[in-house]
């Protein structure tokens, strides 16, 4: 059993450690101590990019000598590491005589509430993170009825449980959010609910194909066990704990990896306006080169050129194309997918290489798309040709795609097998100087600080569901819920910026943020490639885009000035290399008042501050796109009280005039 005790006060009381076996008896009880000892660390790394340019580790750590004291004397280790904000621990399997590798049916690691929390929860779906969050008593949490989502086809939630990370709050404002760090080789945690006893315990994902939930040889560790604890919500944006429980940078420099905006052929296929195949014939089995094109085809020449004279334009360095390569005609719904996507050939009416050429000689780069329709095995068998292919090009990043459910029957997309899938593509990517960000991808643990070529991932309900799907899309509450839970494990690619927030070309759905909140959101929702999501025509003749040419993506210093777990949140970020600062804030389906208190500001600076704000009409159901523009200055000393309308935000590029 372990304890948690925070400010001499339990918060997690109790709780049982164990394991269960093939073939083997469990591990969960008759141990001995046959050993500890205790070690104190206390360093600074620095974060090739990301949300700070310095990080502090700062740990106690106990590790404790376990051994069975009936055969067949099994010697079990587990590693205690106790922080300012929060603590992780995780388990050490030692070499067995005559056993070469185990297989886990299930771990069972118990989390024992002190009290009944509300919790912000997504259920413990085995494939996707893509729900609506949810916010109740713990006693009242119920993934079961969660199980037949009208927009998620690939929905498996077999217990009541809930994916991490999952944030509770007391009564006192005390708040817990539960995670793990360095998932390696392993299945997917998944945290499985006792209403009744408030306990929680671990629920890996687990393989209908091979029998099991994790096999592994011996010997190995597991990842980090992490519960974050804070005595106020924006301390949980501020911790690093998730990050500090990996290992150091392994790949060295990654200079060749620019953090940047980026502009794309996306929004508009989701809009209806084209599509992602080139023959638009959903019943073909296969792409020739016979195929008649439907005229809606998106990445066309022509239309990506378009988009790269955008970006060139507006100090946007990136263009995300998707739908270039063959095969879109035969993915989605299908169940012979194996072969399907080419990641080397480009439809006939696109130009890869002159393409390539053409954004170079503008300034920007091309970032590949790869949609593996779930086929892990087709997208293996041509990782260093693809690779190869964008090293050659002077490509740097690409992001993936895992829509449906996994190829082969039996896996999961948070299971063991494609775990190390993922990892493999990353290891690969890293070869070919190549970053990932990964969309339908499993959970981040902070493996970007040892993979730093791991830059972004989705991981959530994004903003495409507010172009299609049949529940409304994305409540007003879902970022200020987000900036609390999936974001504490690391950057989201969310794709803001949608300027058009009616979308007329879709009757039933639109944006329920306003225009500002649009633009607060590259300051609150981290990533280190932010997308311009809207279309180039939304953003011609808009003031308002003049942030979106501003607003760094790397930063210096992050500073989160106030926040509430689904009502509101303000972060400011300081740019790495132009002490730039910006502030971005945003609200729920509430109005609110927010103070901003600059008191971050260099003591030697005064800035310039243009300050995008809702506009006294606006409101995200009848007026999101009222949004006013004021000029002031403003220096440490300066403090603003600014008016959020429901659904709205703020945000404020603070640039440096003199020091």
């Amino acid at each position: 059993m372990y304890v948690v005790n925070h400010n001499n006060k339990t918060v997690i009381d109790s709780s049982l450690i164990g394991f269960d076996f093939k073939n083997q008896k469990s591990l969960n009880g008759n141990l001995g101590i046959i050993n500890s000892t205790t070690t104190t660390v206390d360093e600074t790394w620095e974060m090739p990019w990301g949300e700070q340019k310095e990080v502090v580790n700062q740990y106690n750590e106990l590790k404790v000598e376990l051994e069975e004291t009936q055969a067949p004397n099994r010697k079990f280790n587990i590693y205690f590491r106790a922080y300012d904000d929060g603590v992780g621990f995780r388990y050490e399997f030692l070499p067995q005589q005559g056993v070469d590798s185990v297989a886990i049916m299930d771990e069972n690691t118990q989390f024992q509430l002190t009290e009944d929390y509300t919790a912000w929860w997504i259920p413990g779906d085995w494939d996707i993170y893509e729900h609506r969050y949810n916010t109740s008593l713990v006693s009242e949490i119920d993934a079961i009825s969660k199980r037949n989502h009208p927009d998620l086809a690939q929905t498996y939630i077999p217990e009541n449980a809930v994916n991490t990370p999952v944030t509770l709050r007391n009564k006192d404002g005390l708040h817990l959010s539960f995670h793990e760090a360095n998932l390696t080789n392993y299945a997917g945690m998944t945290l499985k609910v006792d209403n009744t006893s408030l306990l929680l315990t671990s629920e890996l994902v687990g393989s209908d194909r091979l029998g099991h939930k994790v096999k592994r040889a011996l010997p190995f560790k597991t990842p980090w066990r992490t519960v974050q604890i804070a005595d106020k919500a924006t301390e949980l944006i501020e911790s690093k704990l998730i990050v500090n429980l990996n290992e150091p940078n392994k790949l060295g420099s990654v200079d060749w990896f620019e953090p940047k905006k980026y502009v794309g052929i996306w929004w508009e296929m989701h809009l209806g306006k084209s599509t992602w195949d080139y023959a638009g014939s959903q019943d073909m089995n296969t792409f020739t080169e016979d195929a008649k094109p439907t005229g809606k085809h998106g990445a066309t020449t022509e239309n990506t050129k378009r988009y790269i004279d955008f970006a060139a334009k507006n100090n946007i360095k990136g263009i995300l194309v998707e739908g270039w390569n063959t095969g879109w005609e035969h993915w989605i719904g299908f169940e012979d997918r194996e072969g399907v996507f080419d990641f080397v050939t480009p439809y006939p009416d696109y130009d890869l290489e002159g393409l390539n050429k053409y954004a170079k000689e503008k300034g920007v780069e091309l970032i590949m798309h790869h949609e593996t329709s779930a086929a892990p095995r087709t997208y293996e068998q041509q990782l260093d040709t693809a690779y190869q292919l964008m090293n050659q090009l002077g490509i740097h990043s690409v992001k993936t795609g895992y829509v449906g459910k996994i190829i082969p029957k039996g896996e999961y997309h948070h299971g063991q097998w494609m775990v190390n899938h993922y990892r493999k593509v990353l290891e690969t990517a890293a070869k070919y100087n190549i970053a990932i960000n990964a969309h339908e991808p499993i959970k981040a643990t902070g493996i970007r600080r040892t993979y730093p070529n791991a830059i972004s991932r989705e991981g959530l309900r994004g903003q495409e569901f507010n172009a299609w799907s049949a529940d409304g899309g994305n409540p007003a509450e879902h970022l200020p819920i987000v900036a609390f839970t999936r974001m504490l494990a690391g950057p989201i690619d969310f794709t803001p910026g949608v300027f058009d927030i009616e979308l007329p070309t879709k009757e039933n759905n639109r944006v329920s943020t306003t225009i500002a909140q649009q633009l607060a959101l590259y300051v609150v929702i981290y990533s280190p490639v932010q997308m311009a999501c809207d279309l180039p025509e939304n953003y011609e003749n808009q003031p308002a885009f003049q942030f979106i040419r501003d607003v760094g993506v790397d930063w210096d210093r992050t500073e989160v000035l106030n926040g509430e777990v689904g009502d509101y949140v303000t972060i400011a970020r300081k740019e790495r290399g132009t002490g730039n600062w910006f502030v971005g804030g945003i609200t729920d389906e509430n109005a609110r008042e927010l103070t901003v208190d600059f008191d971050f500001l260099d003591e030697t600076c005064s800035y310039k501050a243009i300050i995008y704000k809702d506009a006294e009409s606006a409101n995200f159901r009848t007026d999101p796109t009222a949004i006013d523009i004021e000029n002031i200055e403003v220096n440490k000393n300066s403090i603003l009280n600014i008016k959020l309308a429901e659904g709205g935000g703020f945000a404020i590029s603070l640039l440096k005039e003199n020091e």
